[in-house]
């Protein structure tokens, strides 16, 4: 069991890794092309990696095939609480504080790979690992 808790962990990691370079990338766009404010790039940045996070996670790491629209809505509610908590300090921090934009994006990330890792494994793809 232990080898396929490693090997999930890896794979998680991996498509978390590509999710981070599609958000690092569309915020670099919206942030120093466009131009704006750090908390509407990095929310937009945010989503589009969520969505291909969830993609390639559900698929290829937890393999669930069972009921996609309520393992969305559980991420939905992760994300319900993650994303204000991150986008309001996230801003404080960039605006007030004056803190690196790109530290505090990658900052949240990190966080967001830790927990999204546990709470996928735990509460939303947890019926997928029993199988």
């Amino acid at each position: 069991m232990k080898k396929k808790e490693f090997i999930q962990a890896f794979k998680f990691t991996l498509f978390s890794l590509s999710a981070g370079i599609i958000q690092f990338v569309s915020f670099a766009i919206f942030n120093d092309v466009l131009k704006w404010e750090w908390w509407p790039a990095y929310l937009l940045s945010l989503i589009l990696s969520v969505l291909w996070n969830f993609t390639l996670n559900r698929k290829f790491t937890f393999q669930s095939a069972s009921n996609v629209p309520v393992a969305m809505f559980k991420v939905f509610l992760f994300y319900l609480v993650f994303t204000p908590l991150t986008t309001v300090l996230g801003n404080y921090l960039t605006s007030s504080l004056h803190w690196n934009d790109y530290l505090v994006t990658g900052l949240n990330m990190a966080l967001n790979l830790i927990t999204e890792f546990f709470y996928d494994k735990y509460v939303v793809f947890t019926d997928a690992l029993k199988k």
